[in-house]
């Protein structure tokens, strides 16, 4: 048995060591292109655009690709900012998702202190464009080790718009567009470095619209009927029925619109819902139920009403077996490393949080592995569900940041940005390689996703049949 052990020791160690130059490589090769990526990431956050509306950064992504030897698909799904860029040959197809939408209202200078660039414009509030540029980055160290060491294998990198709140991905699921891959890996920007087999919430979202009669609203109020008064009933119903939902459920609403002027009786008013809980089919009936509420308040008030489905996501499927592999690899490469000027800024930005934030220190340590439920939801839990899939954070805002916010546009800006950007790129990078040099890895992921799917799992998009909402942030 000892004679064994030492024979195995002495015919796997070489491909161990191997197996590590390799990575070392690529990190390097990483290191080498980051003022490349920070250039393109900046880019993208100085001209953010909306869902739907990416024509830029979309277009700057693809050029980039396009030069890395990627063959590109444009306007797949039915979207013309959505893009598929592929390398190589035959299996395994190994996916990248990335990103670049913003979100609308939170324009903010790369300062600590509350300073939109532009009052009123969108904002890189939840990272997107180090999501996408970090991913496109990780794609093309896979593909340049591709190309050197002969392998045979496909890289594909998945420009995806519109996630937040358009569901992109959804129509590109739809599409088919996933069907021959073995595996994806993906990521997302955080206040701290983690790769754990998380899940999150699954949503449907929808506008509300209320149409009806303009009058003087003090000459003739009595023949007027006001489209804001059905929204306004429809959203006092839902908040009474909070009390009636089940534990961990989310609803949000926002008025879109509730009219011109206050001496005009509104004749037509919007209002936009998200309905969010981990179980799908609780959300589907908390749907059905917020359409009652709408259809009550359209009767009392004399008003009609019709609603759109906008969104809908499922929650995310986690797979363990390649979650292990992904927080082995961001061990690796370790967290986000602060000069004294990174240092400053994360001081300051931490003062206008609320709480006590963690420790600056926490961007440089990478988490324990550990089973995690989320309370975002993202259109990636749509491709969890047709593929094995692995995702991960990186700490590209100051820990305790909270997503959706200045501080976070701000951060995703600095340098302290762009590092978290590039930790990811190379974990994904390394990953994929990962998955591309060893059929074992995919097969037990394969068998993990089919059993926690379950037997005779049929996919279903949660927006039904809808053609993509391309004017949902017009």
């Amino acid at each position: 048995m000892k004679f064994q052990k030492l024979i195995m020791i002495a015919v796997f160690a070489p491909l161990a060591v191997f197996a590590q130059k390799e990575k070392d490589a690529i990190i390097k090769s990483l290191d080498a292109k980051a003022d490349n990526y920070t250039d393109v990431a900046r880019q993208i956050w100085e001209n953010p655009e909306l869902g739907y509306l990416e024509e830029k950064s979309s277009a700057l992504l693809q050029g980039e690709l396009q030069k890395a030897g990627f063959k590109v698909e444009k306007g797949v799904a039915g979207i013309p900012t959505a893009f598929v860029a592929s390398y190589g040959s035959g299996k395994p197809v190994i996916g990248i998702l990335g990103e670049f939408d913003a979100l609308p209202g939170m324009s903010q200078e790369a300062s600590p202190e509350r300073k939109p660039r532009v009052a009123g414009a969108p904002g890189q509030a939840c990272g997107h464009h180090l999501f996408g540029t970090g991913s496109m980055a990780a794609a093309i160290a896979v593909k340049d080790w591709l190309a050197s060491s002969k392998k045979s294998g496909t890289i594909r990198f998945y420009g995806t718009p519109a996630e937040e709140g358009g569901s992109g991905k959804v129509y590109m699921v739809r599409e088919g567009l996933f069907n021959d891959v073995d595996a994806i890996v993906s990521w997302h920007a955080g206040d701290a470095n983690a790769a754990n087999p998380s899940t999150n919430l699954a949503t449907i979202s929808g506008k509300f619209r209320f149409n009806g009669t303009s009058s003087h609203a003090a000459a003739a109020p009595e023949q007027g009927r006001s489209a804001l008064d059905g929204v306004e009933a429809m959203d006092d119903m839902v908040n009474m029925m909070r009390e009636h939902t089940t534990e961990g459920s989310r609803i949000h609403y926002v008025i879109t619109k509730g009219g011109d002027a206050p001496n005009i009786v509104p004749n037509n008013a919007e209002v936009y819902y998200v309905i969010r809980h981990q179980n799908r089919e609780e959300v589907r009936s908390m749907w059905n139920r917020v359409v009652k509420c709408a259809e009550g308040a359209a009767i009392g008030t004399e008003t009609k009403m019709e609603y759109e489905i906008i969104g809908g996501t499922y929650d995310r499927l986690p797979n363990e077996t390649l979650q292990k592999a992904m927080h082995a690899n961001l061990m690796k490469v370790g967290g986000v490393s602060y000069t004294d000027a990174d240092k400053v800024f994360a001081e300051k930005i931490q003062k206008t949080l609320a709480g006590t934030p963690p420790p600056i220190s926490e961007a440089g340590v990478v988490e324990p592995m550990k089973a995690e439920d989320g309370k975002a939801s993202a259109d990636t839990g749509d491709v969890s569900w047709n593929v094995p899939l692995a995702a991960m954070r990186a700490a590209t805002w100051v820990p305790g940041t909270p997503a959706h916010s200045w501080q976070a546009v701000a951060s995703g800006g600095t340098p302290i940005g762009y590092k978290g950007m590039m930790v990811a790129a190379k974990t994904l990078a390394l990953t994929a390689v990962d998955l591309m040099n060893d059929p074992k890895l995919i097969d037990a992921a394969t068998k993990e996703f089919n059993e926690r799917r379950g037997p005779g799992f049929k996919y279903e998009a949660l927006l039904g049949n809808r053609k993509p909402a391309l004017d949902y942030r017009k």
